[in-house]
């Protein structure tokens, strides 16, 4: 038996729609079990074999919810990229996941060639959705990889957070049944699915419920007004929000049939959750999660979602906070069947990770509250949350720094009502230098993914330091 895949395809009526696209376009959940499993063949065709790794950077569309669920078919481990990293990225990614196959885009030609020198084989979508021999999904145990998601590191090098099949298929189940989605449901999908939250948790769970998804390309404010009314509930991240707050199209009419609004992904600002509620009167779900860990705790579904918190721990899920200081507040630790078994071929950051009665440290900052609501008040480390994605400091300092001219650098995040945090940047320059903050931006282009290039540069004369020569990222977040 494929733990994952036999508890998320087959027992569907073979009919009913698994998806729909903006166009139209209807996918059953018939079509997508032949689809999954005659591109298990192609991959099996092309060399892919049991606990291989395929690494996937393709734009999202509904052939890249198959081409996840058939490595997984195929005994293989699925390692979705951002769509927005660069060929020096992709580059790493090769090495330190070292795949059988690479799929791309057709105009993906940079990181095909890249490919071709480290010998991985390369293979485009339309080669592997096709008609063709359906092979039965390969036995994987509960504790056997399903995916690998590379997040960014500390020392500007991504680490690849393994996800086993138990790891995937407890989380989805669990929220499956805490936020009480069945076959009736209709899921707006807007998020990116190289992402868990688009991929792991919005897929899993409707593929579980046997619901059905109104699949967008991206996040778009016409598109979510035009869907809307057909759906039943959506996952966002906090930028869905704040821009329906701002649009007419969206009240308290328009959003009635809407059982359930979820935000996740990056802190939703309790000013923001309080003023949707007033104005759409619906009440956001907020939950917390980590590419490590799934999902964590969640708001109740029945029950006061407070702004501001993350709610509970979910069923099956430890979480203690540990080293709490006189208010409480210390870093959130988690024990459970969704959380990693540690990083791809690091066994140094895996140790570290957790502490040695096996709970995993999660750096974030966290206070319970009586009636036992978290709050996530910081996080331990300089981690910036912009638009749902995670931006280590380091990984931009470490650009920047290489720069011609450039002495040193400071890079931290700054509040933004839209995208939760952007990145901005502090820099040391050389007393001949000529460099201004459109230079710097524009030489980090194909170096960083757009997301992790800093919004504002600000030029210093020197950082600020503590006695002990630390930079005080608090002082330069306060002087904006």
């Amino acid at each position: 038996m494929n733990t994952l895949i036999s508890a998320l395809l087959g027992h569907q009526p073979e009919g009913a729609t698994f998806l729909e696209t903006p166009d139209r376009a209807r996918i059953t959940y018939g079509d997508l079990t032949r689809r999954v499993a005659q591109t298990h063949g192609h991959l099996q065709a092309a060399g892919v074999g049991p606990g291989d790794r395929v690494l996937c950077q393709i734009e999202k569309s509904p052939e890249g919810l198959v081409l996840y669920l058939a490595t997984v078919a195929a005994g293989a481990v699925f390692v979705p990229l951002n769509t927005g990293y660069t060929g020096a990225e992709i580059d790493y990614f090769l090495g330190d996941a070292d795949p059988a196959l690479l799929i791309l885009d057709d105009a993906k030609q940079s990181a095909q060639s890249l490919a071709e020198a480290r010998g991985v084989a390369v293979a485009i979508p339309a080669d592997l959705v096709k008609d063709g021999a359906e092979p039965a999904p390969v036995p994987r145990k509960a504790d056997d990889l399903a995916a690998i998601l590379y997040t960014s590191g500390t020392t500007g090098r991504s680490k690849g957070a393994m996800l086993t099949h138990e790891n995937l298929l407890s989380n989805a189940q669990v929220l499956r049944d805490l936020w009480q989605f069945t076959d009736t449901d209709t899921l707006l999908h807007a998020l990116p699915i190289f992402h868990t939250h688009g991929l792991f948790v919005a897929t899993n769970i409707m593929l579980l419920a046997g619901g059905r998804m109104v699949f967008l390309p991206g996040f778009d404010i016409d598109a979510l007004a035009r869907h809307m009314p057909d759906c039943t509930a959506m996952m966002g991240v906090p930028t869905f929000y704040t821009r329906m707050l701002g649009d007419a199209r969206f009240s308290q009419k328009s959003l009635a049939h809407m059982r359930l609004l979820v935000s996740g992904s990056a802190p939703l600002l309790a000013d923001a959750h309080a003023e949707f509620e007033a104005q759409m009167g619906q009440a956001i779900l907020e939950r917390y999660g980590m590419t490590e860990t799934n999902m964590i705790t969640s708001n109740p579904y029945d029950g006061p979602r407070r702004a501001g918190t993350v709610g509970f721990p979910l069923p099956g899920v430890e979480m203690r906070i540990s080293a709490p200081d006189e208010q409480g507040i210390g870093v959130v630790e988690v024990k459970g069947p969704n959380v990693t078994p540690g990083y791809w071929q690091n066994a140094e950051k895996t140790a570290e990770s957790f502490t040695d009665d096996g709970w995993f440290i999660t750096g974030d900052l966290g206070q319970v509250a009586a009636d036992g609501y978290l709050s996530i008040v910081g996080r331990q480390k300089d981690l910036v949350i912009s638009g749902g994605f995670n931006i280590y400091p380091k990984e931009v300092e470490v650009e920047i720094d290489a720069l011609p001219g450039v002495v040193e650098s400071a890079v931290y995040g700054l509040p933004d009502p839209d995208l939760g945090e952007v990145v901005a940047a502090a820099v040391v320059l050389e007393p001949s230098a000529d460099l201004d903050e459109a230079t710097i931006v524009a030489s980090l282009a194909d170096k960083l993914a757009r997301f992790k290039i800093p919004r504002r540069v600000r030029i210093l004369s020197e950082l600020p330091r503590n006695t002990m020569g630390k930079v005080q990222k608090t002082q330069l977040r306060a002087d904006g």
